[in-house]
């Protein structure tokens, strides 16, 4: 039975692989052979991926992902597609799953939401609430960095507390659309926020996620 990660991984490639690798993306500045270089590096390259959430390393992995993005476009799509290493940690089903399901969905619509015309995606209720667990796992750390109270409220009530504070804003709608909220696209996330306006715009403006 595929995995959710899985699904997403080959979802990814393909979007990658039909955008082309100059296509924008809504990571900042990257474009699509930049986020390809992105996942392949995390995946291939530990000794350089750590600088994703250690400072010092940061430098390092800037030009190990360079070097990843000067490599043919078509070599990126082929390793994202093939997944990691035998012998990587990434290659145990439970690992992928709890690390990349969530990374390659958001991922998969940062290429998919970066174009002019774009509809919310669809997802089936078992993969909605495979992300919402991961949400409510989550979310005190995605929130952290919210200047308001954040609350995380699916559309049959179930709520994720992001950040205590005061004014509070709740944020409503499906999974898939508050996971791309709570990771820092809140500007194309298909949610309804309910709070204060002043709170409103703050929390649109924060910088979320990890």
């Amino acid at each position: 039975m595929s995995t959710h990660a899985k699904r997403e991984r080959l979802l990814l490639a393909d979007l990658l692989e039909s955008a082309g690798p100059e296509a924008p993306t809504l990571c900042a500045k990257w474009t699509t052979r930049d986020l390809a270089a992105h996942v392949v590096v995390r995946e291939r390259r530990p000794d350089a991926a750590g600088g994703l959430l250690v400072k010092p390393l940061a430098g390092r992995l800037e030009r190990v992902q360079a070097e990843f993005a000067a490599k043919p476009y078509g070599e990126l799509i082929h390793l994202i597609r093939t997944g990691p290493p035998r012998l990587s940690p990434f290659a145990l089903k439970p690992v992928d799953e709890a690390s990349n399901t969530v990374e390659f969905y958001v991922h998969a619509e940062d290429v998919r939401r970066a174009g002019p015309e774009w509809t919310p995606r669809e997802v089936d209720p078992v993969f909605a609430d495979a992300l919402w667990t991961r949400i409510e796992r989550m979310a005190r750390v995605l929130g952290r960095s919210s200047p308001v109270g954040l609350v995380l409220r699916r559309p049959d009530g179930r709520t994720a507390v992001a950040h205590r504070g005061a004014p509070v804003v709740t944020v409503v709608g499906e999974p898939g659309e508050l996971t791309m909220f709570a990771f820092g696209r809140q500007r194309v996330a298909d949610v309804q926020l309910d709070g204060d306006k002043e709170a409103v715009d703050r929390l649109l403006a924060a910088k979320l996620g990890i």
